[in-house]
């Protein structure tokens, strides 16, 4: 029987739940539990000790308050070693435990931003917020947080060596995965955004290369720069999120008022290049994105998304391309069987409140078809060198950023689509 994706694999608890580890009180506490600040140091005088009150000279940290002496015993506890990426935005450092030199971390040092008056942007206060609130083996884990001199503010990560999923996917000539790689892969990714669902947290951002590979071949989601909690279904919120590739109609067409069905409609799309390896729908502009869902999925009209055109920006072909049946999918897409088809499907439903959710994902039986899901450590790697860079490069990214890279470089369409699913590992 498939290993049923709601339950998770077992993780080391290193990797899995480091703030567990590290939630060590850095300030002695009283018995009361009353954090206890050091005892003065008093030199001889006429006052107290033979010396005047006003004299005494405070052990050590006489310049610190008692969250700037917490924040150094922090910043003490790691290592900081070579620069594994520079950015506009970031700087990315292999670091490691001070008291294990073998507990890597991957260090990422913000770096003030002069035009925010408190020098931190928006989106790194929404990663930080987060990743602090959300820990999970499929969602990368923020072990510390410490500000450096200069007030840049480095986050403390772990380290996820392997480089990212849309590494593996452009590898066409040295990677090669199966069905069940591919089962593997989505049932991690799934796990998480049903996770950050069930705690009212939309990502807005799921691609490939946010998704980060771990030593042991685990999944994580990455990159919260446009994460934002959605308790509060009458609050408006900005429809311009998702990089574009990945971006649902709804938002496409303006929508203001919006669910996690924009986060699954995103999974289904890296569901899809999984099996392609390549993109499948790579609009240059919002109107050939647009032009590339009704063609390759369906129009969307009255009749299949009742209140579409009532949205304010709802535009689409003059030709009108009725809603793509199961069995063309299964000429494209086949390779996953009947039953990971019908569950792709469910994820490109083009009225969002149609679209399965990320439980009901879970929930569907094609989990429970043959091939069972890989082992996460037997899953294809990245072979050669890079890895860790590409590890890096993703890190020192700025959240959030919806095209390309700091750098300019957007992903090319010219990937080969090409799968071997009979091939070994």
């Amino acid at each position: 029987m498939a290993v049923s994706p709601l339950i998770a694999y077992p993780t080391d608890a290193r990797v899995s739940s480091p703030l567990k580890q590290r939630q060590v009180s850095t300030v002695p506490s009283s018995s009361n539990g009353t954090p206890s600040l050091p005892l003065p140091l008093l030199l001889p005088g006429p006052g107290l000790g033979g010396r005047p009150m006003h004299q005494m000279v405070p052990q050590q940290s006489h310049t610190l308050d008692i969250v700037e002496q917490m924040n150094e015993e922090e910043k003490r506890k790691y290592v900081k070693g070579k620069k594994l990426g520079e950015g506009t935005y970031a700087n990315v450092y292999l670091g490691h435990a001070r008291n294990n030199p073998n507990e890597f971390v991957a260090i990422k040092k913000i770096k003030v931003q002069k035009e925010y008056k408190d020098g931190l942007a928006p989106d790194a206060v929404r990663e930080l917020k987060h990743l602090q609130e959300l820990h999970h083996p499929n969602i990368i884990s923020l072990i510390s947080v410490f500000s450096s001199k200069d007030q840049n503010l480095n986050l403390v990560l772990e380290y996820l060596p392997l480089g990212d999923l849309e590494m593996l996917i452009r590898d066409v000539d040295r990677v090669r995965y199966g069905a069940g790689d591919i089962k593997a892969w989505m049932g991690m990714l799934t796990r998480a955004v049903w996770f950050c669902h069930d705690n009212f947290v939309l990502h807005r951002d799921i691609k490939p290369n946010n998704l980060l590979i771990a030593a042991n071949g685990e999944v994580k989601l990455a990159d919260f720069g446009l994460a934002r909690s959605f308790a509060d279904p009458g609050r408006k919120m900005t429809a311009n999120v998702i990089t574009r590739w990945y971006r649902p109609p709804e938002l496409l067409f303006g929508a203001r008022h919006y669910s996690g069905a924009v986060d699954v409609w995103s999974v289904g799309l890296v569901f899809a290049e999984l099996v392609m390896r390549a993109p499948f729908l790579p609009g240059n502009s919002e109107v050939e994105q647009i032009a590339l869902i009704c063609k390759l999925i369906g129009t969307p009209t009255e009749e299949n998304w009742p209140g579409v055109t009532q949205l304010k920006e709802y535009t689409v072909p003059s030709d009108i391309v009725p809603v793509w049946p199961k069995e063309a999918y299964m000429g494209r897409f086949g390779a996953v069987g009947s039953e990971g088809v019908d569950l792709l499907i469910r994820t490109l439903v083009l009225d969002p409140k149609k679209r399965i959710t990320a439980r009901e994902m879970l929930e569907h039986k094609w989990w429970r078809t043959d091939p069972k899901p890989t082992r996460k450590e037997d899953l294809p790697r990245k072979s050669g060198g890079g890895s860790a860079e590409k590890a890096a490069a993703d890190l020192k990214r700025r959240p959030g950023m919806l095209d390309g890279d700091e750098n300019g470089n957007n992903r090319g369409t010219k990937v080969a689509r090409k799968l071997d699913f009979g091939a070994a590992k």
